[in-house]
């Protein structure tokens, strides 16, 4: 490739008299961000190519030239072979003058109708459509990961929290499936996000459409998207599309964090209910005993990177009257590394999560501590005829007792129970248990383990019918 070294930019060098700052070219260009629309950039240019031939502003012999010489620009992308000028500003302009050169005059044609403020808003929906098919994917992979591991242990045994206090016993499974249920809310907020997104830009030109007789539906049926942006001012002006997917990403990461933060407690010697993979932890240099959660430490804190990004395009935006601003261009390198973040966590979290060993009797053990079936005995009063009050008021006369005597509910013998409430027979002891406690909440959403495989058993069900449906366009 002949590299081309301009001295002035040849987008718009006509009106000025003097070449632009080497300090302000570097300042203001984005190539060396924005080259990652390239190809994007080119499936926009020949949707766009296509219409002016339609409505018959360009030739078919241009519109041939332009599709070979980007078919060869493609090609170049792919082969990591463009050498991409800091002179040319971005992405934009870098293709339009190496198409020229390629092609000829047919290449300076192709930018008719459109400006850079369309054609960026563009590229970036494009993209990002993209990107939110391939989160989607990675979302659906890693609950799949869970809900294997929720089977294996649908009747594993470990002390639900509140507080991180030992409230009442739940199964691994049931607790595992809190997070099936949290991603799949993040995949739907990022499918309800893709829609907005899904809204072609092309056609406003610089802000206020242009006077050319351009065809826009037919661009935007050409490049998948559900419709047109049917204002041209907001078109090239607003990024909402872009806060809103990197805040469905603050919260992909939000449950990414939580997540982790129960791995790093669970791994520890206080806790020893699980452990990780040894290839998913590392060592210390100075302490030979250590094995350290990094993968789930470094997401924890790779979340705040995102929920930066949030506040940092919030920021761009909320100051800028319409129509466009050059702020705009400080929307990618947010929304580049929230997509590169996300997708690089959540692919790391499928492939980890299979590695999770459980420690069933280090589990069984901490939920027999903290009482944790003491509702169970409230609700076993309660269906002997005691008003609830009554019921929680002996219940915690018991707890006082047995932390007085160091012992847990199920030490009482049956008649330092019936001392307390004459409602109470012997069949509370099977109430008392933790697998009773457990089983005895079958109902939809709750933790029994024949609920637990009929709820794994509905979100493969779900998530094998929209990997069937798969992305509209």
């Amino acid at each position: 490739m002949t590299e081309h070294h301009p001295k002035k930019n040849e987008a718009w060098s006509g009106r000025f008299t003097e070449p632009i700052a080497e300090l302000v070219k570097r300042y203001t260009g984005s190539i060396g961000f924005d080259q990652r629309l390239a190809l994007v950039d080119i499936e926009g240019s020949l949707a766009h190519a296509e219409m002016l031939h339609h409505v018959g502003l360009i030739s078919a012999a241009d519109l041939a030239a332009i599709e070979a010489g980007m078919a060869q620009i493609r090609e170049d992308v792919r082969a990591g072979r463009i050498v991409w000028s800091e002179e040319l500003e971005d992405v934009h302009m870098n293709i339009e003058r190496r198409l020229t050169e390629l092609i000829g005059e047919a290449g300076k044609r192709l930018h008719t109708g459109r400006s850079r403020n369309d054609q960026v808003a563009t590229d970036i929906r494009l993209w990002l459509r993209g990107a939110i098919d391939e989160i989607g994917a990675a979302l659906t992979t890693l609950q799949r990961a869970l809900l294997d591991l929720a089977a294996a242990h649908a009747e594993t045994i470990l002390p639900g929290f509140t507080h991180l206090q030992v409230a009442q016993p739940v199964t691994y499974g049931h607790h595992l499936l809190a997070y099936v249920e949290m991603f799949s809310r993040d995949a739907e907020r990022l499918a309800d996000c893709r829609k907005r997104v899904n809204r072609l830009p092309l056609g406003a030109a610089a802000l206020a459409g242009t006077t050319f007789p351009i065809d826009r539906e037919r661009v935007a049926r050409r490049l998948g998207f559900d419709g047109v942006c049917r204002n041209s001012l907001d078109a090239v002006a607003d990024r909402d599309f872009a806060v809103e997917f990197v805040a469905a990403c603050a919260l992909v990461m939000t449950h990414i964090s939580r997540f982790s933060e129960e791995i790093v407690l669970w791994m520890s010697p206080q806790f020893g209910f699980i452990d990780l993979a040894d290839r998913y932890c590392t060592g210390s240099s100075i302490m030979p005993q250590k094995k350290n959660p990094d993968v789930a430490e470094l997401a924890r804190g790779k979340s705040g990177r995102v929920f930066g990004h949030l506040m940092a395009l919030l920021t761009i935006l909320k100051g800028q009257p319409l129509a466009y601003n050059k702020d705009n261009q400080e929307d990618k390198e947010p929304l580049f590394d929230s997509v590169d973040t996300v997708l690089a966590t959540l692919r790391i979290f499928a492939e980890m999560v299979p590695g999770i060993h459980v420690h069933h009797e280090a589990m069984r053990a901490a939920a027999l501590k903290g009482f944790a079936t003491a509702t169970d005995l409230a609700d076993y009063l309660v269906r002997a005829g005691v008003a609830f009050r009554d019921a929680h008021e002996t219940v915690a006369r018991a707890v006082l007792l047995c932390v007085e005597r160091g012992i847990d509910l199920t030490d009482l013998s049956l008649p330092e129970l019936q001392s307390l409430s004459g409602h109470i027979q012997a069949d509370v002891y099977a109430v008392l248990s933790l697998e009773g406690s457990v089983a005895a909440r079958s109902h939809i959403g709750a933790t029994a383990p024949m609920r637990v495989r009929a709820e794994i058993a509905w979100h493969r069900a779900r998530l094998d019918a929209a990997s069937e449906a798969g992305p509209k366009s």
